[in-house]
């Protein structure tokens, strides 16, 4: 089998500055069979299993790995070298670097790219900072903390030109359940799109846990990053390898709730196929009391509620559509019949988000796309924080004339810690 050239950002966009009078297609993509080195940037539960499909990539090298708990940084750097390491004549490998802070690991000036697994409050500043490094990136969902930061990050990408994946994976992979949903929706399948109900957890709550010791191999205050200092607790960031999901997304100071949690995923198929990957509502309703029952109403009619069946119901003039990881039905049945072929669909969002590095196209969740399903999660809990009929307007990103409520799609980040 013919080796991948090995082809760093650096060395790339050096060997190719003189072809620049070609377009910016033709300078920027790389060999099919270009090595990219890629760094991870946080290891925990949802990273291993990315970074064990990274790992089984042949055009893929991990080179360094970042965490600030040092059993975990300790555990990614194993894997990735034990997994070199049959590569090798000699059996063994040492090539993959550690760093606890994620600016150091920026520094290096052989990456091509970094995935960012790291706690939801903490995704946008180090995928600012990898973006100024004109490193392309993959990073998981909910892709931030509050609106405002999200339109920084769409805007730094766009100025640096790089590819970035939201990590939505339901886009591409599931049996392409949710694509075929999306598909027959936007082909007039349901007929007039009504109504949609989307099947997700709670709004999140202020962090109210007792302070615990500090474990001596954990930078407590790169994990709190631009949040508000408080001692640590190990429900936020558990102690050693876990295999559980934090309780961090509890908490309105590092997370959206599970409203944003699971929500990030199907709003973002609501979004979807309703083609408004790059817009939103122009209405928030909350009721009055409860956990559930808010109502989006969006230009075109249709109206989306927070609560339902787990996933995404559609009710449209033609029928009605349920779509969930292991679930695509329709009634009446038959309206499946009229479902598209999926030849040519992505089947694996990590692989589109390569690919996409090479021909520079954009991937099938964009950093707009990212954020504007983040932005449907925070306007729920901006409604269900002020409980009242909210204006919104999508285009400005604003609740026109409303000071409170537009004062909860930012916040000023801790000291230290404000924009770049």
């Amino acid at each position: 089998m013919q080796k991948p050239i090995i082809l760093s950002r650096r060395r790339f966009l050096t060997a190719t500055a003189a072809t620049a009078a070609f377009g910016p297609s033709f300078l920027r993509a790389a060999p099919a069979n270009a090595q990219l080195n890629i760094a991870f940037i946080g290891y925990g539960k949802r990273a291993f299993g990315v970074m064990n499909h990274a790992l089984q990539q042949a055009d893929v090298r991990i080179v360094a790995v970042c965490e600030v708990e040092g059993t975990r940084l300790a555990k990614a750097k194993e894997e990735v070298e034990k997994r070199y390491a049959e590569d090798t004549k000699s059996g063994t490998y040492k090539g993959c670097a550690t760093y606890v802070d994620y600016r150091e690991l920026l520094e290096r000036d052989d990456l091509d790219a970094v995935v960012i697994m790291t706690p939801d409050h903490m995704h946008v500043h180090p995928a600012l900072a990898a973006a100024k490094r004109k490193l392309d990136i993959y990073c998981e969902k909910p892709l931030t903390q509050n609106i405002a930061e999200g339109r920084l990050l769409v805007n730094s990408v766009r100025d640096h030109k790089i590819i970035f994946q939201t990590g939505s994976q339901q886009r591409c992979e599931f049996g392409h359940n949710f694509r075929k949903a999306a598909e027959l929706i936007r082909a007039g399948g349901l007929g007039d799109l009504k109504t949609i109900r989307i099947g997700v957890g709670a709004s999140p709550m202020p962090c109210d846990l007792p302070e615990q010791e500090t474990p001596a191999n954990l930078n407590w205050d790169l994990w709190l990053g631009p949040a508000p200092q408080r001692g640590y607790h190990e429900e936020l960031c558990p102690k050693g390898i876990h295999n559980h999901f934090p309780a961090f997304r509890r908490y309105e100071e590092y997370a959206g709730g599970m409203l944003a949690d699971i929500g990030a995923h199907h709003f973002d198929i609501a979004q979807w196929a309703m083609g408004m990957d790059a817009s939103g509502p122009v209405s928030v309703e909350p009721p009055a009391a409860g956990d559930t029952g808010l109502k989006f109403t969006y230009a075109n009619g249709v109206e989306m509620f927070h609560g339902g069946p787990s996933g995404c119901t559609f009710e449209g003039t033609k029928g009605t559509l349920r779509v969930d990881r292991n679930l695509l039905e329709c009634d009446p049945a038959e309206i499946l019949t009229t479902v598209p072929p999926d030849a040519n669909w992505p089947k694996d969002h990590l692989r589109n988000w390569l690919d996409c590095i090479k021909t520079r196209e954009e991937p099938i969740c964009s950093v707009e796309t990212g954020h504007r399903t983040a932005s449907v999660c925070h306007l729920a809990n901006i409604g269900y924080k002020l409980r009242r009929k909210l204006t919104w307007d999508p285009a400005k990103e604003e609740f026109p004339g409303d000071a409170e409520a537009n004062a909860l799609t930012t916040r000023k980040p801790r000291a230290g810690w404000e924009y770049a």
